[in-house]
């Protein structure tokens, strides 16, 4: 028998794609339709198909190349007693050429439900103790009165009349058969001859669903929280999508948030900034009191450590950071004013103590900082 290789006039190095394009070639050429009454042309077809059968499987043609013929023996080559049988067999050489030969993917097929995403807005007093909240989610989920068939309760879905059930129809243009989706059962293979009244006859509704959440304390704005099963329903029996819960806290009037710490800027007077005092500062739980140093400068930042935000996933809270702001009073009582100005004479003086300068010019007063 001649070379497999000269039977598709293609090289020893021919690629799989080469391979494909030969065989297209010829089997359109030497096809019996085109050819009809031709015994030869009949049998070049066949040789050509074999050689296909070979040279396009891996395996087949390592074994020929080392062994000829020889190396088949045993295996399954040739035998092909129509034209649809080659077809069947070969379908993909043609399908990447002209996008048919195989039959296309069915509507019944099973598709997993739609994620669905849905925001949540949360105060920093959330985010510092977690909150049980109920949600109100818009899905598309199985219709309840036919349970998801689309078929009035009591009546059954019929195989299409049309398609006979394959979900397909066949159409010959020449050498090619072409199959389409069938136009009366959309490729289903099935009608439904009494459909449901609450869905129309898809087997979906909306719906929309309560739903009880935790949201874990510690969170901030973008983390994700993810329920599994809570999405959009499947179709055709498989799996429900995924609900995500996005995170959005809203600012607040008095903490400024750095990932899990907490920033509070505490107004110092200028004596209590030189003198030293203790002031009261704010938490997402209660209040504590802070010792301001004499000599605080502003700006200092004191570190309250554990009084920030909790952790996400129980891990180390954060700390509350407090910065000082000093306050430059606007209206001065004209005894205040003569104090200031019998200080700002002692300074020049140099008789506050040995201390130049209330910011610390020479030896330097500061508070104490983080």
């Amino acid at each position: 028998m001649r070379n497999y290789y000269e039977i598709l006039e293609v090289s020893r190095e021919a690629t799989l794609d080469e391979i494909k394009i030969a065989y297209r070639r010829l089997a359109l050429r030497y096809h019996p339709d085109k050819n009809p009454g031709d015994q030869v042309a009949e049998d070049q077809f066949k040789q050509v198909s074999q050689a296909y059968q070979v040279l396009a499987d891996s395996e087949k043609r390592q074994l020929y190349d080392l062994y000829g013929d020889a190396g088949l023996a045993g295996l399954d080559v040739g035998g092909f007693s129509s034209f649809e049988d080659i077809f069947s067999s070969f379908g993909e050489a043609f399908e990447d050429f002209f996008g048919f030969g195989r039959a296309p993917g069915r509507p019944d097929e099973p598709h997993p439900g739609a994620d669905l995403r849905q925001r949540v807005v949360l105060t920093l007093d959330d985010v510092a103790r977690g909150l049980n909240t109920a949600l109100s989610v818009e899905r598309r989920a199985h219709c309840r009165r036919c349970q998801g068939s689309g078929a009035k309760p009591g009546s059954q879905r019929l195989a299409c009349p049309l398609c006979q059930g394959t979900g397909q129809v066949s159409q010959s243009k020449g050498l090619l058969k072409i199959l389409n989706t069938c136009p009366e059962c959309q490729g289903v293979g099935t009608v439904i001859a009494s459909p449901c009244a609450a869905c129309q006859g898809t087997g979906i509704t909306k719906e929309k669903k309560p739903i009880q959440v935790r949201i874990p304390p510690g969170v901030d704005t973008g983390t994700r929280l993810r329920l599994r099963g809570e999405g959009e329903a499947g179709i055709n029996g498989a799996p429900p999508g995924d609900l995500y819960l996005e995170m959005y806290v809203t600012p607040h009037p008095v903490f400024t948030r750095k990932g899990k710490d907490l920033y509070y800027r505490a107004q110092l007077s200028f004596v209590e900034a030189t003198l030293g005092t203790e002031v009261e500062v704010p938490t997402l739980t209660a209040q504590t009191r802070l010792v301001i140093p004499p000599g605080t400068q502003p700006g200092a930042t004191f570190r309250l450590p554990g009084l920030g935000l909790p952790g996400l996933r129980g891990k180390a809270p954060g700390d509350l950071m407090v910065i000082t702001d000093l306050q430059t009073p606007i209206w001065l009582s004209d005894k205040q004013k003569q104090l200031l100005a019998e200080f700002l004479r002692l300074e020049d003086s140099g008789d506050l103590e040995g201390v130049k300068g209330v910011a610390g010019k020479e030896k330097g007063i500061r508070g104490k900082n983080d």
